[in-house]
């Protein structure tokens, strides 16, 4: 069993429309910090947090929304590790243990990348699935198709 100090805790939000289940779209954004990094919004649960408040507050900071509804989540957390020249220099965590969900925004709903001081996106988009996983950070690719083909089998989308 791996320590817990080791990776650290963070959530993950895939989210879907407010047009859904009309229309199947996936929010993307481009990270602030890096050229042609596309992902899901996620981040740090902080201590005495669950995983579903850290998620509301993770999408307040990062899109200035948090005015969704919350579908399902996936069943286990999903650990990885940070590349070894990243995380010697950003974290001091050997990687990341994630619990994803799949949420939809509420109509009505709006987004404002610069809510937080710090923007960590810069734009953002709705795209279908097989576009999402051309966009996406390669890294991420296998987990959100795991995470996504998961949420079809099991009828969410």
């Amino acid at each position: 069993m791996l320590k817990r100090s080791e990776y650290r805790l963070n959530v993950s939000a895939v989210i879907l429309s407010s047009r859904y289940p009309e229309k199947c779209e996936f929010f993307i954004a481009h990270r602030s910090n890096a050229k042609n990094v596309w992902q899901f919004p996620q981040g740090g649960i902080e201590e005495g947090e669950s995983p579903k408040d850290a998620l509301r507050r993770e999408l307040y900071e990062e899109i200035g929304c948090n005015d969704v509804e919350i579908l399902t989540e996936f069943p286990e957390w999903i650990t990885y590790d940070f590349p070894n020249t990243k995380s010697e220099k950003i974290y001091p965590f050997r990687g990341q243990s994630q619990k994803y969900f799949l949420v939809r925004l509420k109509k009505g709903a709006r987004i404002d990348l610069h809510a937080y001081e710090i923007p960590e996106f810069e734009k953002y988009e709705f795209v279908v699935y097989e576009e999402l996983l051309e966009r996406v950070a390669y890294i991420k690719q296998k987990v959100y198709r795991t995470v996504i083909e998961y949420f079809r089998k099991e009828g969410f989308i």
